[in-house]
């Protein structure tokens, strides 16, 4: 597994730090009988998903975890990403409420990258999550010519992510130091989020 150098000094003010681990799996996994989470859970893909709808799951499910580049992405560019028949989402719901979504990427040939997957905070810790990584497993394998399955995950995700991807399969291949504008001091995601990740903040005047 290959390393970038890490950074060094003291995270400067308004930025903040996170490992990001790359992970693949090469041979489909034999499929895992996990137990169904709940009776009235329901999955479908929201076929060419709306923006706003899009906007509202990608906000709510990533914003205790700080995902910030989509909410930077303008209409046109993002609107073109999930309308691309390439690109899968499926919306997991409990009693008619969504609960989180999982994108499933095949816009290169051979492969496929779950480009995100989580919930919303009322549905984190009943056992959907691992369920539907699951699913996204099962389903990414079930396309033809199929060679590649690809995740990655950071240190701001929830602390079992990484565990929880290898447990499923994946295998780290590469990690990555990266240092960026922190989006709470952008603009981009409300201060009080996120209260696990330190806010450093600019000196003021």
């Amino acid at each position: 597994m290959s390393n970038a150098a890490p950074l060094d000094g003291p995270v400067p003010p308004g930025r903040m730090r996170t490992t990001v681990t790359y992970l693949e799996m090469t041979v489909k996994p034999a499929r895992r009988q996990r137990p169904h989470p709940h009776e009235k859970l329901a999955l479908m893909r929201a076929e060419n998903c709306t923006l706003s709808f899009y906007r509202y799951l990608y906000d709510n499910v990533g914003q205790d975890w700080l995902w910030w580049a989509r909410r930077a992405m303008d209409d046109a560019t993002l609107d073109a990403i999930i309308k691309d028949p390439a690109v899968e989402i499926y919306v997991p719901y409990v009693c008619g409420v969504p609960a989180g979504y999982v994108e499933l990427d095949r816009r290169t040939p051979g492969q496929c990258e779950i480009n995100y997957l989580g919930l919303l905070p009322d549905f984190i810790g009943h056992g959907i999550g691992r369920w539907l990584l699951d699913w996204a497993i099962e389903a990414a394998w079930n396309a033809a010519g199929m060679k590649k399955l690809l995740v990655n995950t950071c240190t701001l995700d929830h602390p079992h992510a990484l565990m929880t991807y290898q447990k499923a399969g994946f295998h780290p291949v590469g990690q990555m130091e990266k240092e960026e504008d922190d989006p709470r001091v952008t603009g981009l995601i409300p201060r009080h989020a996120a209260p696990h990740v330190p806010l450093i903040l600019p000196p003021e005047g």
